[in-house]
């Protein structure tokens, strides 16, 4: 039985030092995947399949905070169902949830609705300060990009710079590169 650990933080600027050191000292045992992913999907979370792919049973999957996992109910109980399918159990420290206990499985659901309302009222709230913004003319968007920048980018990119690079050298974002192409 081997006890895996997920940690994750959602940009590149924050790092997962707190949750690894909080797992460490109740699973010191466990073996601890990290990645800089937004949570709001399991798209793109190599780290996350990788674990999901090879626990088996026996094995618990470890998370600090519910958020960390999943920010969305269907999220969530797909990746409950894996374990569950595979014979492991789901642990959330900061909640002291144990999905291989019946309350733990439904203590963890109304979590998982809870958090993912949080998250749709946090979207809603985003939303409205736009709209409120836009209305009051305090919100006008990005400014647009120089056209000379733009007929620069368009010149390195036909010689094959790479698009860091151009970034750097016209001092805008590498999105606004992508954005512009």
């Amino acid at each position: 039985m081997t006890t895996f650990a997920y940690c994750r933080v959602s940009t590149l600027d924050q790092d997962t030092d707190v949750q690894e050191r909080l797992i460490k000292k109740q699973y010191p045992e466990a073996v601890i995947r990290s990645e800089k992913k937004s949570g709001t999907t399991r798209e793109g979370r190599e780290v996350l399949s990788l674990l999901l792919e090879v626990i088996s049973k026996g094995d618990k999957l470890v998370v600090y905070k519910l958020d960390r996992l999943a920010r969305n109910m269907l999220d969530l109980l797909n990746i409950v169902q894996t374990l569950e399918g595979k014979g492991a159990s789901l642990i959330i420290l900061d909640q002291n949830i144990d999905t291989g206990t019946a309350a733990g499985k439904a203590f963890l659901q109304m979590l998982g609705v809870f958090a993912e309302f949080e998250t749709n009222l946090r979207k809603e709230r985003q939303t409205a300060g736009i709209a409120k913004a836009k209305a009051e003319g305090k919100y006008k968007g990005r400014k647009p990009v120089d056209p000379e920048k733009l007929a620069k980018i368009q010149e390195l990119v036909e010689l094959g710079v790479p698009k860091t690079k151009i970034a750097k050298q016209v001092g805008i974002g590498y999105s606004t590169i992508y954005k512009y192409l």
